[in-house]
């Protein structure tokens, strides 16, 4: 059974943060806040917690999770053969709902699933992810939820779903937006529209047309072995 802590209350977010972080360590699970919708994390290095994490949720390897950052700065450790349009678009949109689909490091240990070379990452703008974040390193994160039930949009949903296999719980409130970060394909010569989300296609293409590239079509083909199950 997960414990639970109000983040609006300052020792108890202390409290919770130190929990969160000794269960990270230990190849646990937590429930964190995010900008979009609740999120069940685990340390990205621990393939074994990441496994704990899918099977949690009810998803297999072919789901693998997306890894939240803390710092913009820490996307050149994990990614590979960026495009100069992705650091406009992460320098426009982190921290923010914004998900980007990468090309990973190939001496990175770790195990998200069938990734096929590639990490999907974003930077959460919630302080409470982000102070998690500060502490833990990358974490793979999920929505949280089961698989098949809406993303939990507030601690006690999340709870109702996952407090079983979750050790700690954040809870920040509900969460200011219901829709799950927008998640864009950054590893061809083109960025593609995987999942529209918090940030329309409009916005994106509009970012985008200052350094002249354009945007494809919103599609639903696999091609990067990263699924939308992202917070």
């Amino acid at each position: 059974m997960s414990t639970r802590y109000d983040a609006g209350d300052e020792e108890m977010l202390e409290a919770g943060l130190a929990a969160a972080t000794t269960a990270i360590r230990a190849g646990e699970l937590v429930v964190l806040p995010t900008d979009t919708v609740y999120g069940i994390g685990a340390d990205a290095f621990d393939p074994v917690a990441v496994a704990r994490l899918l099977e949690a949720k009810g998803r297999g390897r072919e789901m693998p999770p997306p890894v939240l950052v803390g710092s913009p700065a820490t996307l050149d450790a994990l990614a590979t053969q960026l495009p100069e349009w992705a650091r406009v678009l992460v320098e426009h949109y982190w921290p923010g709902p914004l998900t980007i689909v990468v090309r990973q490091q190939s001496s990175l240990q770790w195990d998200l699933g069938e990734t096929r070379g590639t990490v999907a990452v974003r930077m959460p703008h919630d302080q409470v992810a982000l102070e998690l974040l500060a502490r833990t390193g990358p974490l793979a994160v999920s929505s949280a939820n089961l698989t098949g039930r809406p993303a939990a949009t507030n601690a006690d949903d999340a709870a109702e779903m996952l407090s079983a296999q979750v050790a700690v719980i954040l809870d920040g409130g509900p969460t200011s937006d219901d829709r799950p970060s927008t998640i864009v394909d950054c590893t061809g010569d083109q960025p593609r529209l995987l999942r529209l989300g918090a940030i329309s296609a409009e916005e994106l293409r509009t970012v985008l047309a200052e350094v002249e590239v354009a945007l494809d079509d919103l599609s639903d083909e696999p091609g990067t072995g990263q699924g939308s199950a992202g917070a």
